[in-house]
């Protein structure tokens, strides 16, 4: 794996492959399953976080006590259960996400204050608080180096694979450990970012470096996928920097600090990747790049488009070279189109020059698209705008799962 200048080499486990984090992953008797629902990842002492977050107006209680836990930039631990979202639940919501941040730092002696809480399942329902905190206490007394699955399993709703990963990177004589995992597969459009993402460093970084790095990250990872359009109440993203790696903190714009933020966003690019190759009931994962726009905003304008138009999707399940789809989301972007210029080259055969057909093989183009991954690639040639998008298509079993979500 490359990105620039900087080789990533591949890691055992997830959010515990670097140095100085513990996880651990239990079943609180959340989800009918009996599958394992609540999750803590602690390090072993306050370290230096950042978070974003979902840009929803109904933002759910854990994200907002998770965004005034993060104001001082230092935690201590990420708790989180699946099978109960806690969101619309007005002040006892509220008292119940605070109450979650108290019961792990109870048990891990520190301040509730370097608690993130996340929560992630049915909306509208009262979180049954009692589970929960068992949950998190049997966590905090499982806790270990080597519970990364464990961890991740316990984080997934409607996912049908856990998705974590690690790699190293070395610079200046050093070499530094980032490890991440993510949940999501359904209510996918970041901004930020419909899921939960956890991502952890052995790098010294200062506060404020992580939240830079993180949100650089997420704006060409998180925030560049897209499954339904449809932004959760709960997304949350945390980074955790522990130093254990033992160096001096790292300097912004040093080889090192360049060679982590790069680490970051190659774990944030693969577990975002890894959220639309399981998005609710896909059978394809689909590439979308966007060039020639009349600046980036305006490629991830039209790319975004093309990924979200329900009518393109279909005909991705489909298998069906309609290119005309992605020639009506253009149109609909709000991006800058010049109609007699556009390029649209579908699953690699070009059916599209100057903003007109032109004529390609029918049998072709079926092969190409009856593969599990496809790209589509559109040139504006209006300006040097570039974004790629990833996406997935939409077959009947997404709607089976979501017609069937709360059952």
């Amino acid at each position: 794996m490359h990105e620039g200048t900087f080789e990533f080499g591949h890691a055992d486990g997830g959010v515990t492959a670097p140095a100085g984090f513990l996880a651990a992953g239990v079943s609180a008797g959340l989800k009918r399953s009996g599958k394992r629902d609540v999750c803590v990842l602690a390090a072993a002492a306050p370290c230096a976080a950042a978070g974003v977050f979902t840009t929803s107006a109904t933002a759910a209680p854990p994200v907002i006590v998770s965004r005034e836990h993060l104001s001082g930039g230092m935690l201590r631990a990420v708790v989180v259960n699946a099978g109960n979202a806690n969101a619309c639940t007005g002040e006892l919501g509220m008292a119940h996400a605070r109450a979650m941040a108290d019961a792990a730092a109870a048990a891990l002696g520190c301040a509730a204050g370097e608690i993130a809480v996340c929560s992630t399942g049915v909306i509208g329902v009262p979180l049954p608080l009692e589970r929960v905190t068992s949950g998190i206490t049997a966590a905090i007394e499982a806790l270990d180096s080597g519970n990364d699955d464990d961890a991740a399993e316990a984080i997934m709703t409607t996912d049908t694979f856990s998705k974590q990963l690690a790699v190293t990177v070395t610079a200046g004589g050093r070499t530094f450990t980032v490890g991440g995992m993510a949940k999501g597969s359904g209510m996918i459009q970041p901004n930020m970012a419909t899921m939960l993402a956890f991502i952890t460093t052995d790098a010294p970084l200062a506060p404020n470096a992580c939240d830079t790095i993180l949100r650089s990250a997420v704006g060409r990872s998180f925030n560049r996928i897209t499954v339904d359009s449809d932004t959760s109440t709960n997304d949350t993203c945390v980074l955790m920097a522990s130093g254990a790696e033992g160096g001096a903190v790292l300097e912004s714009g040093s080889a090192a600090y360049e060679a982590v933020a790069a680490a970051i966003t190659e774990v944030a690019t693969a577990l975002a990747q890894m959220v639309v190759r399981d998005g609710e009931g896909a059978t394809k994962f689909v590439t979308i790049t966007v060039r020639g726009a009349a600046s980036e905003h305006d490629a991830e304008l039209a790319a975004f488009a093309i990924a979200n138009s329900p009518l393109m999707k279909c005909a991705l399940f489909g298998e069906d070279a309609n290119w005309g789809r992605v020639a009506m989301a253009l149109g609909k972007s709000g991006a800058h189109i010049d109609p007699t210029a556009f390029e649209i080259v579908f699953a690699g055969i070009v059916m599209c020059m100057n903003g007109t057909a032109i004529g390609f093989d029918e049998e072709e183009a079926a092969r190409a698209l009856s593969e599990p991954e496809v790209e589509i690639l559109v040139d504006l040639h209006v300006g040097d705008g570039e974004a790629t998008v990833w996406t997935c298509d939409l077959s009947y079993d997404y709607v089976r799962i979501n017609g069937d979500y709360r059952s």
